[in-house]
């Protein structure tokens, strides 16, 4: 027990590391595992209690809105207001950014979420998650507006996402890698449990809806076929691997390497994936562990999103495989490349 390190211990590390450090991003980063701890007790007991199912409420997405999704959406909104940290903060499940209460103290940084990613799945016993990504404010002073989220994803100074699966993890990153935290409910605390996730560099996996393979374009199509072909150098067949949560997904892809895809299609040519709430923060995280993430024609971290709910599409996990699939656009998708 002398080596448990839990995810405040952990936390407080990183201040001591930065001596300049205000303090506002370790005490934000423990509310956000807070709220973590909160939502994963609902998210256990949830076939227990009148909290699956649909809430009759259509969100800014257009989708139906979980009666979960509304719940994390709310302790996260009640917990990071409240901290003190924060000047602004945005929810995939709200159309504006959403402003502190009058008289909550107002802190130096910017947070977006998405409050449960996947909660769809629930029924069926799969893993859903949180995501969340976080920038220090540009605003000089007073409450923040959405100029302090709509910023190309490497001025993040944290990222991560919480998974409630088998067991709950909180996996982030505040600039010196990517480490993960599993939460034992018989001590109420998250514990380090992989420090310094690294992802390898090439994998044997890929992870994509291939129902839509027919309305994807052309280097898409290519990459996905060459990596079912059975000849070459390469560890071919790559395994379909397919959960249909996307922090699940991503999770797998982190640890075993591989790639995961969602490319554009014909309903949807900008791509389905939310830039700031989504593919942001993992391309933040998937590049701390020595991954990469792109949108095919580019880095993920480059792009300055247009608006709060603006979608791209994602390539994102082992460099080999995402610099190989940059390639198959370039040459297939040589308009979308440019």
């Amino acid at each position: 027990m002398d080596d448990t390190i839990t995810i405040q211990r952990h936390i407080a590390k990183i201040q001591e590391h930065h001596p300049e450090a205000s303090g506002e991003l370790s005490g934000l980063l423990n509310a956000i595992a807070f709220a973590g701890k909160l939502i994963q007790r609902e998210v256990r007991k949830a076939g227990l209690v009148d909290i699956l199912g649909l809430t009759g409420r259509i969100n800014v997405q257009g989708e139906e809105v979980q009666k979960l999704d509304m719940y994390a959406h709310h302790i996260l909104v009640r917990t990071i207001g409240q901290s003190g940290y924060i000047c602004v903060m945005a929810s995939e499940e709200e159309q504006d950014v959403i402003h502190l209460p009058e008289g909550e103290k107002i802190g130096h940084y910017a947070i977006a979420f998405d409050p449960l990613d996947g909660s769809s799945n629930i029924d069926a016993n799969v893993s859903i998650g949180s995501v969340f990504s976080i920038f220090r404010r540009r605003t000089p002073f007073g409450p923040g507006s959405v100029d302090d989220l709509l910023r190309p994803g490497r001025e993040q100074v944290a990222a991560g996402y919480i998974l409630y699966g088998s067991s709950t993890m909180m996996v982030f990153s505040s600039g010196d890698g990517v480490h993960g935290f599993t939460y034992d409910p018989s001590a109420g605390e998250f514990l380090l449990s992989h420090p310094y996730i690294k992802i390898p560099p090439r994998g044997n996996y890929y992870s994509v809806n291939e129902g839509n393979h027919a309305t994807w374009p052309e280097g898409s199509k290519r990459f996905v076929d060459y990596l079912k072909e059975s000849d070459g150098p390469e560890k071919k067949p790559y395994s379909l691997r397919y959960i249909g949560s996307l922090v699940a997904d991503f999770h797998r892809t982190l640890v075993y390497g591989g790639v995961f895809l969602y490319p554009p299609d014909e309903a949807r040519p900008e791509g389905k994936l939310r830039l700031v709430y989504e593919a942001a923060p993992l391309a933040y995280l998937v590049e701390q562990a020595g991954g990469a993430a792109s949108n095919g024609c580019g880095p993920i971290r480059h792009i300055v999103p247009s608006s709060l709910h603006a979608r791209t599409p994602l390539y994102i996990g082992s460099p080999h495989e995402v610099k190989l699939l940059e390639s198959y656009v370039a040459k297939y998708e040589g308009a979308r490349a440019t």
